[in-house]
């Protein structure tokens, strides 16, 4: 093969020495492609055309026999960076399909829309910083009318964030409910305790809505303290959290809240992303996020959701940092 190489390339050498012509320099540009593609690395293309001169012009001064010889030597570290920079392609191309797999799993995780609750509206809107997201949220049946309702922040990205998401949705899966937030939440912190990592922290809220009482309960584990809004004073208040997050210490238990919402009240639950976002140079705050909220909630639920989500991106100038998840559930007026 490298003869017959040899033998094509002293023929297009021959060809463009005679003639000079831009469809010779063209039939090159082809044959270095071709070489390319079969991973000829530089030294071996050097020494073809080294070949092909000396046969061309067999009384070739030895001093320009030898210069080819260096200019070999030369070649072979541009070959060898050659085939790293190959490997590293291939190892990217690899990665992307991994990522690839890996989000299309993370977005089997999620519901594909909000459950219908009798007397209640629901709007959630989740959006990556990047590919992948840490967040994670879910909706849990509870029979009789309640719904479970769970947000969840993996401190983490990528598909170790993945992971975690899918164990905690098979956790979720496996109870049997109705539990209560608390119990919930101390099953979850056992399975996380036991399977993840210590570098990785979760954060969690979870509750449940009693569409017959219109009552919330939930609880904590060190997640970002949601809002309630309350549509007759038209006034928010900041709901009460404590708990550790999840998978720091066994045998943890999390105290449990409780709200009642009259018609048209809104449980507003988010990610730190959400009030981390920068606006104007500084962290946009639970306060100004209430006044960003405000004028939005007159919306259908998830019409406000989303809506709110595009006044945070724009007045962020189009630039967040962190994953975006903003959970709203609504009692009907």
């Amino acid at each position: 093969m490298k003869e017959k190489m040899i033998e094509q390339y002293q023929e297009l050498l021959t060809s463009y020495l005679k003639d000079k012509q831009e469809d010779q320099l063209y039939a090159a540009q082809q044959m270095s492609k071709w070489m390319l593609e079969q991973k000829i690395p530089p030294e071996e293309m050097v020494t073809i055309h080294a070949e092909a001169v000396k046969r061309q012009m067999p009384d070739l001064p030895e001093n320009v026999r030898l210069s080819f010889n260096l200019l070999i030597e030369m070649m072979i570290g541009y070959g060898i960076a050659l085939r790293e920079h190959e490997n590293l392609l291939n190892r990217q191309r690899e990665l992307e399909y991994e990522i690839e797999v890996a989000v299309g799993m993370q977005q089997t995780l999620l519901p594909d829309s909000p459950p219908a609750v009798k007397d209640l509206e629901v709007g959630v809107i989740s959006v990556p910083a990047n590919r992948m997201s840490g967040d994670y949220y879910n909706f849990v049946n509870h029979g009789g009318g309640s719904l479970g309702v769970a947000l969840s922040d993996i401190i983490g990205k990528g598909i170790p964030a993945a992971l975690c998401m899918s164990m905690i949705k098979y956790a979720m899966d496996q109870m049997d409910h109705p539990l209560g937030p608390s119990e919930t939440l101390r099953r979850l912190n056992t399975v996380v305790e036991r399977n993840v990592d210590p570098s990785m922290f979760i954060t969690m809220v979870y509750g449940v809505y009693d569409s017959e009482e219109h009552i919330f309960r939930y609880a904590a584990a060190g997640h970002e303290p949601g809002i309630f809004h309350r549509a007759k004073a038209q006034t928010f208040e900041d709901m009460t959290t404590r708990g550790l997050v999840l998978g720091v210490a066994k045998d943890i238990s999390y105290e449990e809240y409780s709200l009642t919402l009259a018609p048209g009240d809104a449980i507003i639950l988010f990610s730190d992303g959400v009030t981390e976002a920068r606006i104007d140079g500084q962290f946009l705050g639970r306060e100004r996020f209430k006044e960003l909220v405000k004028p939005h909630l007159q919306l259908p639920a998830q019409q406000a959701v989303e809506a709110i989500y595009q006044d945070l991106f724009e007045k962020a100038n189009y630039d967040l940092k962190d994953d975006q998840t903003i959970l709203l559930i609504r009692r009907k007026s």
